[in-house]
């Protein structure tokens, strides 16, 4: 069976650097979309302090160099620019500018071409320096003093501006008046890292992951415990499963009020403590429990 391609034939030209781009690239690439990076001379970050990371981003990605602050590099820009469809950015408005690419500008010189700009926030906040961990850190995702276990807002930036590529090829493939596709007027999309964050972050604004929610540590059944020789996690939150949680653990009954009883987590916490990983592998196999084990 034929792979479903909604980008085939889309020309994507990107100068987006580090990780939400090459990502966002990466997903339109396996879309079908044939792209094209302009990279400095001096290449991406990424390829320097992980080149395992940038080789898997950029495979099937066509790597040109040219240096946009030249008239050379401007040529090269403007050469792919006239046969693309989608331009990938990820700079500051002002660096857009100074580069001729402000929007104003880019859909006189180009119409037929939409662009994706992913920025740290949008409106008046664009200028603001930021990463992943501030956005990730003002919309409550940074409880300790850990650094979280990836790059969140990233990748969830990435996931928006591939959806935001959808949506320009969808307009494209829409057709302007006429109804030919290079008739399509461009679209200006915008996507910011720190709307990524606030999406991701939904379930916790919510109650839901905050330590009195069903899925933040208040249910028994939905909880990371500890064991002999590592840790699990569970994730028995459906009244089935619960029921069997609590079967295996010596719990009389396992209505609601059952399973947000601090007696419960006790018992829960006591059985998985005196277990191993092994036995709780074998027990979520044949009781078809949703936990997982983490050796140490």
């Amino acid at each position: 069976m034929t792979s479903f391609a909604p980008l085939r034939g889309i020309r994507i030209l990107s100068l987006a650097l580090n990780l939400p781009g090459p990502a966002a690239l990466m997903r339109c690439r396996g879309f079908g979309a044939i792209c094209t990076k302009l990279e400095p001379p001096a290449g991406d970050p990424m390829g320097h302090y992980n080149a395992v990371a940038y080789t898997e981003l950029h495979a099937g990605v066509q790597v040109l160099q040219a240096d946009l602050k030249t008239s050379e590099g401007q040529q090269v820009l403007h050469a792919e620019l006239a046969r693309s469809d989608i331009l990938l950015t990820s700079f500051r408005p002002s660096a857009l500018a100074k580069l001729g690419l402000a929007w104003k500008e880019l859909h006189a010189r180009h119409p037929h071409v939409s662009q994706v700009a992913i920025v740290g926030a949008r409106g008046e906040r664009a200028e603001e320096p930021g990463h992943d961990l501030t956005y990730l850190a003002e919309n409550g995702l940074v409880p300790g003093l850990e650094l979280p276990a990836t790059l969140y807002a990233d990748m969830a930036g990435s996931l928006m501006a591939s959806e935001a590529v959808l949506q320009a090829a969808v307009r494209r493939h829409a057709g302007g008046a006429g109804g030919g596709e290079r008739d399509a007027q461009g679209l200006y999309l915008e996507v910011g890292l720190s709307d990524a964050a606030a999406y991701l972050a939904l379930p916790h604004r919510w109650g839901l992951t905050q330590p009195s929610g069903s899925v933040g540590g208040a249910h028994a059944g939905y909880r990371v415990y500890a064991c002999r020789d590592g840790r699990v996690a569970v994730a028995a939150l459906e009244p089935h499963f619960a029921a069997r949680l609590c079967e295996a653990a010596g719990v009389a009954g396992a209505d609601v009020k059952t399973m947000f009883a601090p007696g419960t987590h006790a018992a829960v916490q006591a059985f998985l403590a005196a277990s191993t990983c092994a036995e709780l592998d074998s027990l979520a196999a044949e009781r078809d429990l949703p936990m997982h084990t983490m050796r140490q």
